[in-house]
């Protein structure tokens, strides 16, 4: 005998891959060497936030110094900082016309201060170049170093969070 199959509700199914606003994001991301922890995270939800003609934002390389077993981000040792990430990032934020910006990173242990400089670079360069954008930053723990942490801070995002689950 043959079960009847239930349809699951709309919000339960993942949009496709595919559409205008996806190929603008992707072509954004690609053509300006951008990289997202939707694409480095394998994230299955991608085809929502891209076909919406938003992203999160991944700064500091595609490598992480960690090996958090959750994460599908590569681990490794990364390439120095990319100077020019911060002008090509804000750039790319104005051209998607986004009014609202989230931000994350890959841990960077072999920086003197975990990145939080180019963290601090990050958020006010995007702020210079798109003013009055809110900002969302999910940021490394810095390796508890307070000094650090108050780069990011004084740089003034909007709000700051931080993934408790990550591993040394």
């Amino acid at each position: 005998m043959m079960r009847q199959g239930r349809r699951l509700p709309e919000w339960m199914k993942m949009q496709r891959a595919n559409g205008l606003n996806y190929s603008k994001v992707k072509h954004l991301v690609e053509d300006n060497n951008l990289h997202t922890i939707c694409t480095s995270g394998n994230c299955p939800n991608i085809g929502e936030c891209w076909n919406a003609g938003t992203a999160t934002f991944m700064i500091l390389g595609d490598i992480c110094t960690r090996a958090c077993k959750f994460c599908n981000t590569k681990t490794g040792k990364p390439l120095p900082p990319d100077p020019g990430e911060p002008q090509r990032l804000a750039d790319a934020i104005k051209l998607m016309g986004l009014k609202h910006c989230v931000i994350t990173s890959v841990d960077r242990d072999d920086l003197e201060d975990g990145g939080a400089s180019f963290w601090a670079e990050v958020i006010e360069t995007v702020r210079e170049v798109n003013p009055g954008i809110t900002m969302e930053t999910l940021v490394p723990d810095f390796d508890g170093r307070e000094a650090n942490i108050m780069k990011v801070v004084k740089a003034g995002p909007d709000v700051i969070s931080h993934n408790v689950e990550t591993v040394r």
